[in-house]
């Protein structure tokens, strides 16, 4: 008997699952309903869209996003492939040109003989064997059909998405390159505040217009907190957090504070506002944007916006091979499992597809080392506590705990090398 599965979704963990599969000779149907219905987020036509930073976020091997990312390049992930492919300067971090990540991501599927694309929504959870992948803005049909599945009520939070200029609009008279947190080389533009000028742009940030929520709405991942809500806690809380100003003198002078621009686009021509994810209206937020030094002139190209961002309550549904309980064909993954962060969907999708062709395949499902970052997090979604799981990204506190009292360096150090050496261990027992 043929052996097929239905991939809901070509976001990050619905392609990397299409792909993983695919490279096991298993045939894929992956529904992506965006060429004809596109969620608010969403913009572009393409697979694996990135709607809200371009970041990856550090590449660093000793910190845990960036030992993720490298126990994904021994596993072949395409994503992070993607990645590699399509980066542009960013410091420390792993950034990318969105459009044409996602276009190498989309091209690489469409090739692929044995994936088959379905530009349809699907609104009822599809019989025989399926990974849903919807992303945190699945459609409310399907929402309502996994609610079903799954017996569980949803969580909901708003997540929100940063602002974008352009480039030309920048006044570098004002405005200079540094590196962020001044480490690596000058890739971000700062834009620096005297105390004056923080203080009256804070008090106009304070006063200004919001997109009003319903009560249900106020849940928000701490991680994507709008920037005036951080605002609302202090007037030091940005100084200190996103606009933090340590190690970006500029001749010789300190800034009070800084808004730092992060490249989004290879040609350089578009700038992501770092950490300014918002939920001001349209016109506050261009009044706002041009109150910062440099950018009185700055030509706003995609407003920041907030979203619903939807997830299961991992704990008692999906296994850490993101297998559902209840139906041992059917897994989910992506954010809308209980993954936060680019890079972790991107876990969740490869160890989905991983598994589900072991499945088809009648052998046994594999659960990746607790040592890992791939495995701490499967782990986390299996264990955590029900009563107060939220998405998490990977970070060392849910790893398997070290036999060392090293410093905090050597036990990040320590993390990263004994990780690449039991997943080593792990893809020669099991020939993944």
């Amino acid at each position: 008997m043929e052996k097929i599965v239905n991939v809901i979704g070509a976001g990050l963990a619905g392609s990397e699952a299409s792909y993983q599969l695919a490279k096991r000779s298993i045939k894929v149907r992956l529904f992506e309903m965006k060429r004809i219905i596109k969620n608010p987020a969403q913009q572009l036509d393409s697979f694996a869209e990135l709607v809200c930073s371009n970041s990856f976020r550090s590449s660093d091997v000793k910190n845990a996003v960036g030992l993720m990312k490298e126990e994904l390049r021994m596993m072949d992930s395409l994503i992070i492939r993607a990645a590699d492919n399509t980066k542009v300067k960013a410091g420390a971090s792993l950034s990318v040109d969105r459009e044409l990540f996602s276009l190498y991501v989309t091209k690489e599927l469409e090739a692929n003989p044995l994936i088959e694309i379905i530009n349809e929504e699907v609104s009822t959870i599809p019989t025989g064997p399926t990974i849903i992948a919807a992303g945190p803005l699945a459609s409310l049909k399907l929402t309502e059909a996994l609610k079903e599945i799954t017996g569980e009520e949803y969580l909901h939070f708003y997540d929100a998405i940063a602002p974008i200029i352009s480039k030309d609009g920048i006044d570098f008279k004002i405005a200079y390159l540094k590196s962020r947190w001044d480490k690596g080389s000058p890739d971000y533009i700062n834009c620096p505040f005297t105390k004056e000028e923080y203080l009256n742009w804070y008090n106009e940030v304070i006063a200004s217009d919001r997109v009003q929520r319903k009560p249900f709405e106020y849940q928000v991942f701490e991680g994507c907190m709008p920037f005036e809500e951080m605002a609302e806690r202090g007037v030091d809380t940005l100084r200190f957090g996103p606009m933090k100003p340590v190690g970006l003198y500029h001749d010789g002078i300190k800034p009070y504070a800084v808004v730092q621009l992060r490249k989004d686009n290879l040609i350089d021509s578009l700038y992501n506002i770092v950490g300014f994810q918002t939920k001001l209206t349209y016109p506050a937020q261009d009044k706002i944007i041009r109150m910062i030094p440099g950018l009185k002139d700055a030509k706003i190209v995609r407003h920041g916006e907030m979203h619903r961002n939807t997830f299961i309550c991992a704990p008692g549904i999906i296994n850490a091979s993101y297998q559902t309980l209840k139906r041992e064909d059917l897994f989910i993954a992506g954010q809308i499992a209980g993954v936060e962060g680019y890079v972790e969907s991107t876990a969740s999708g490869l160890v989905a597809g991983i598994n589900m062709a072991r499945y088809l395949n009648d052998l046994p499902l594999i659960k990746f080392p607790k040592s890992t970052a791939i495995g701490s997090q499967a782990n986390y979604l299996e264990k955590a506590s029900k009563a107060d799981f939220e998405p998490m990204n990977t970070n060392y506190g849910i790893f398997m705990e070290l036999s060392t009292d090293a410093s905090k360096e050597g036990r990040k150090e320590a993390y990263s090398k004994r990780a690449i050496h039991d997943l080593e261990e792990f893809k020669n027992e099991y020939h993944e």
